[in-house]
């Protein structure tokens, strides 16, 4: 492939704290393009373990703005002020479903001119989303559909070329727009918060995951946003009851080349 697209977990995880699984996110890297999805507890530290630094992430996609999604853009923005603000050399876009630029004015009442960039730095892009809406870029594009978690859940497909997609779920509830969004794509890296028999609302379980995967006839599923009751099931052999093809669980720092 032309692009060379890579695909890293950067964490795996929730909520919970943990050495091992670092909050929900995933870097897409393709041409110029270094798109982030979702910054929880621990995703700077990974992606400086991985060797990629804030200042050169080029896209940061909000599946929803709980604290396990979204906790460190602060602190992301805080740091690029280091020392006098001339580390990044790119704009940053910031994009995510309705309500971002007031989740943003918020976080700018909490910590004021600390997180507040020049224009050419940072945009703030809000997905004024009803069903389905894209964003094209230099070397990608992005489709969002709304997911069934929050009002703001979005899930994302990136698509470089017509030869590679990717989908990210967020955290999603059984949802058909999931299936729909993620249609014949090479990777769909989907939520599976707990195991089928702890199925708790608001989030799937790996047999729903195959089920999405298998309507989707997506190429390979990997399961992710992980809860430590995950850890001492075959949630593969789970997803495999619903879907033929291959399944990974997600390990932070695991890659996907392309």
């Amino acid at each position: 492939m032309g692009h060379n697209t890579r695909i890293t977990i950067i964490g795996s995880g929730t909520c919970v704290p943990r050495l091992d699984r670092s909050a929900c996110a995933v870097l897409v890297e393709t041409g110029r393009a270094k798109i982030l999805l979702d910054l929880g507890p621990g995703t700077i530290r990974r992606l400086l373990e991985y060797g990629v630094t804030i200042f050169e992430l080029s896209h940061i996609l909000l599946s929803h703005f709980h604290p396990d999604h979204t906790s460190e853009l602060a602190p992301l923005l805080f740091a690029t002020k280091y020392p006098d603000g001339n580390a990044r050399r790119q704009r940053l876009d910031v994009i995510g479903g309705p309500g971002l630029r007031s989740f943003y004015r918020g976080l700018q009442a909490a910590y004021g001119q600390w997180i507040e960039l020049p224009q050419e730095q940072l945009a703030i892009i809000e997905m004024e989303i009803a069903v389905t809406e894209s964003l094209k870029f230099d070397d990608f594009h992005v489709t969002a559909r709304p997911m069934n978690h929050r009002p703001e859940s979005l899930a994302y497909r990136i698509q470089v070329n017509r030869r590679f997609s990717m989908v990210y779920s967020g955290d999603t509830d059984e949802c058909q727009a999931l299936a729909e969004l993620a249609d014949g794509t090479d990777l769909l890296i989907c939520e599976s918060a707990m195991p089928d028999q702890q199925k708790v609302p608001g989030h799937l379980t790996p047999s729903l995951a195959g089920a999405v995967a298998s309507r989707a006839k997506a190429k390979r599923l990997v399961l992710t946003h992980l809860y430590p009751p995950c850890d001492a099931v075959d949630i593969v052999k789970q997803a495999h009851s619903t879907y033929k093809g291959p399944v990974i669980v997600a390990e932070d720092l695991m890659s996907f080349c392309f």
